[in-house]
């Protein structure tokens, strides 16, 4: 039995008997190669480790899968060292043996060098031959050659004597020659004597010495019947040196699988060029992001970090005039003539090179004017732009499209090929070249490196673009900051009438009914306005308490008055009547002790500016004419820009009434301003009414909780901003002619400017029907809100009642008794 026993036998036996190998293992087996955990807890179903290959449909074997590619792209894959098979192991060996060592080898391996060595040695051994050749093919399409991979692959010859590389491999153009034969096409060359066959070349005998009798060539194809080589075989050793028809049998077979394993290999190149690729896009979408205050910089950044891919001896970048261009819209000024697009390569000029040489060890040269005028690199990139198409240029000294120029730069470069290609702002325009000049390993440009020099062109316009942008963008922002600087000295009052008015005496308050809701604003002259709200101010002790400098008080008020537009009604006057009913309801209607100093302030001058530059027209106009306000604002639109205006008065110089707040004091002001200002919207008093509605009739009195007290607060700014409504009627029939003046000039300018019918309450034509709709203005937004606030606080009965007495005399007036042509300037 013993002398049956060998290493075959026992595997073939195992293989058979898995079970038994089970067995055998749960029994005698050391723990480590029994169970995954290490355990012996399930000695029924050990599982087994045994090594298989890789599960590429599997979650974990993509995982393997990335992690050998990633080793392989960085370098840090180790190769498993497999012993070669030596002539008598491969010649013992039965065909289905050698085919199946050769399916594992493509399997495994995946440099397609070592892969197609370890082929061509292998038919080396069977076919008796004492060389072989590997030649893949280069080019595009039309152009189409092949190179020499691997060459004089001997039995005994290693990979890096046969290897040749880009520098050193030999190239033969398809027609050309046996190989350029066979690629050509696509048949099987078996020649008994070289010397007798045209097609060959004895000069390659005569340099090495070596003497060629027989080759048999072949045409290696991929899946869909392209060439993607030739191999070949040379001088049979045996017999009458002539290779058989059975050697053509095994030389097919191999190549078959050399065809795959090349194709994998192609693929697998392909992919990790890919993955640099991406890898590149990333760094130079990182460097984009990362400079854009300066297009030099910029330029020089993305360079740096796109050599190691560029792999050249110099990289230069062009930029034209139009790349550097302050104006990213020319066209849009009337008085410039668009600039024709050139005819000849003399009307391309270049504003900005620069130059990468990779021998400087990555400094970056900015050459002259003069220097970029005299370079001829520079007029093959002229001639790009002229054509807007990528260039590659083989062989720069003899190349048909340029003729027979010297390919010496003035500064002793040599340009032998170089790659040319356009760089595209985002209309599409050329705003620069980049171009490559001689591949560091001295062969032309090929098709990857047009995909990466595109790459790296893309970006270097999005970059050009984006710091243009960024460039553009300051400048705007410079220009917005003089503009506020000139507006600002023309909004602010001058010293003249500042000191004009500190020298006024400022009259009590309760001496011109400052304290009541009757109050009537219509005796007052303009300067008188001005001193009732400094009094307002005085009166409520803010300028004591929060210590703002009398002075200043006088400025910012004037400033606040001269940036209100003289439009019919929401002028300074319904500013100073607002202010005025917000101090009586403090005061008088006794709302005061709900409030601390600070938020008085906020309120009163909330009031004060809370329809600053109006400009006679609502929200829905300016939504309407597409305004510029109504692009800066997506919502309450004007009132956003009055709370805005509001602020650039108190940044402006010596208008600041809040120069002595602490800084949490000045945010908290600026917070109750904008959110008062804001309220005043009355689709923002529609979305907040009912909240408030339902606090009165749960009970609420103290308004402590900050949500509840700026509800109470945005009520407040609604009552106050349309109180005209509670006047006694001679006030408050005047101050509707105004409003519906200033509404049906409105409508003017939607039915001349828009040719749209306006709404019926700014539409002119239906003026009688005044009454009626001051009635329905009534009902809908002023009696709920002083009914509410009156349910709430009594003192606040007077303007719920005075309210109550303008609808009755609205519903007693006839349609047709209200003379609008009277408009009221005050």
């Amino acid at each position: 039995m013993t002398e049956n026993l060998n290493p075959t036998n026992v595997e073939n036996y195992l293989i058979k008997n898995p079970e038994f190998l089970k067995s055998y293992l749960s029994k005698h087996g050391a723990p480590d190669i029994t169970h995954k955990d290490g355990s012996h807890s399930e000695p029924s179903s050990p599982e087994i480790k045994i090594k298989r290959l890789p599960n590429f449909t599997s979650g974990r074997g993509n995982s393997i899968t990335t992690s050998i590619f990633k080793k392989y792209v960085e370098g840090n894959l180790e190769r498993i060292k497999k012993t070669s098979k030596d002539r008598n192991q491969l010649l013992s060996m039965s065909e289905d043996e050698v085919f199946m060592e050769l399916i594992r080898d493509i399997a495994t391996e995946l440099d397609v060098n070592v892969l197609c060595h370890k082929i061509l040695k292998n038919v080396s051994i069977l076919t008796r031959s004492d060389r072989g050749s590997l030649f893949l093919v280069r080019g595009s399409k039309g152009n189409r050659y092949l190179v020499s991979k691997l060459f004089d692959v001997t039995e005994v010859s290693t990979i890096s004597e046969s290897l040749h590389t880009e520098e050193t491999e030999i190239k033969v153009p398809f027609g050309k020659g046996i190989a350029g034969f066979v690629a050509e096409s696509k048949d099987t060359v078996n020649i008994k004597d070289a010397y007798e066959d045209p097609r060959f070349n004895k000069d390659v005998d005569l340099k090495t010495g070596y003497r060629t009798h027989s080759i048999l060539c072949m045409p290696i194809l991929n899946y869909e019947g392209e060439v993607i080589g030739v191999a070949q075989i040379i001088n049979k050793v045996t017999g009458n040196h002539e290779f058989t028809k059975q050697d053509e049998d095994v030389f097919r077979k191999y190549l078959i699988f050399c065809g795959i394993g090349i194709t994998n290999a192609q693929l697998f190149e392909l992919s990790v060029q890919e993955y640099k690729r991406n890898q590149l896009l990333l760094n130079l979408a990182r460097g984009i992001f990362e400079e854009q205050t300066s297009l030099e910089r910029l330029i020089q950044k993305v360079m740096l970090d796109s050599q190691d891919m560029l792999k050249c001896e110099r990289c230069t970048v062009y930029l034209t005039e139009e790349s550097m261009s302050k104006d990213p819209h020319p066209e849009e000024d009337s008085n410039v003539q668009a600039k024709a697009k050139p005819t000849s390569t003399k009307d391309v000029l270049f504003s900005m090179a620069f130059d990468l040489y990779a021998k400087d060890g990555g400094n970056i040269r900015v050459p002259s004017a003069a220097e970029v005028a005299k370079s001829r690199n520079a007029e093959i990139a002229r001639h790009v732009v002229l054509k807007g198409t990528p260039l590659n240029v083989s062989e720069i000294q003899i190349d048909a499209m340029f003729g027979k120029i010297r390919g010496f730069e003035d500064d002793g470069f040599k340009t032998k090929n170089m790659l040319c290609m356009p760089i595209f702002n985002n209309e599409k325009k050329i705003i620069g070249v980049t171009l490559l000049v001689n591949k560091l390993n001295g062969v032309p440009f090929n098709e990857n490196d047009a995909n990466i020099i595109e790459a790296f062109s893309i970006f270097t316009g999005l970059g050009i673009h984006n710091c243009q942008m960024y460039e553009n963008a300051c400048r705007l922002m410079a220009k917005q900051t003089v503009a506020l600087e000139v507006l600002s000295y023309h909004a602010t009052a001058q010293q003249e009438e500042t000191d004009k008015l500190m020298a006024s005496e400022f009259p009590p308050g309760k001496d011109i009914g400052l304290y009541t809701f009757e109050f009537n604003d219509i005796p007052l002259d303009e300067l008188e306005t001005v001193k009732c709200t400094i009094t307002m101010f005085q009166e409520a002790n803010l300028l004591a308490e929060f210590k703002i400098p009398l002075e200043v008080m006088c400025r910012w008020t004037l400033s606040v008055k001269k940036n209100y537009r003289p439009v019919t009604y929401h002028n300074w006057r319904h500013a100073f009547n607002v202010t005025q009913t917000m101090f009586t309801i403090l005061y008088t209607g006794g709302l005061i002790k709900k409030f601390e100093g600070l938020e008085v302030l906020g309120l009163l001058v909330a009031c004060l500016c809370h329809d600053l530059d109006h400009r006679g027209t609502n929200n829905a106009f300016q939504v309407k004419v597409a305004s510029p306000l109504a692009m800066l604002y997506s919502t309450s639109v004007m009132e956003h820009h009055h709370f805005d205006h509001c602020i650039m008065i108190l940044n402006s110089e010596g208008n600041n009434i809040f120069q002595s707040l602490s800084p949490a004091q000045y945010r908290n002001v600026i917070k109750m301003l904008e959110h008062a200002i804001l309220s005043t919207d009355l689709a923002l008093y529609f979305k907040k009414r009912g909240d408030f509605q339902k606090l009165v009739q749960e009970g609420e009195t103290e308004y402590i909780e900050p949500y509840k007290k700026d509800l109470l607060k945005a009520m407040m700014m609604t009552a106050c901003d349309v109180a005209a409504i509670t006047k006694p009627w001679e006030i408050q029939e005047k101050v509707a002619q105004l409003v519906a003046n200033e509404f049906f000039e409105q409508g003017d300018k939607e039915r001349t400017e828009l040719g749209e019918t306006p709404m019926a309450m700014m539409d002119r034509e239906k003026k009688d029907e005044l009454p009626k709709m001051q009635v329905g203005f009534i009902d809908a937004i002023c009696l709920p809100i002083y009914k509410t606030l009156t349910d709430e606080f009594g003192g606040l009965k007077p303007m719920l009642d005075g309210c109550l007495r303008n609808k009755e005399k609205w519903q007693e007036r006839p349609p047709q008794s209200l003379h609008l042509g009277a408009i009221f300037c005050f």
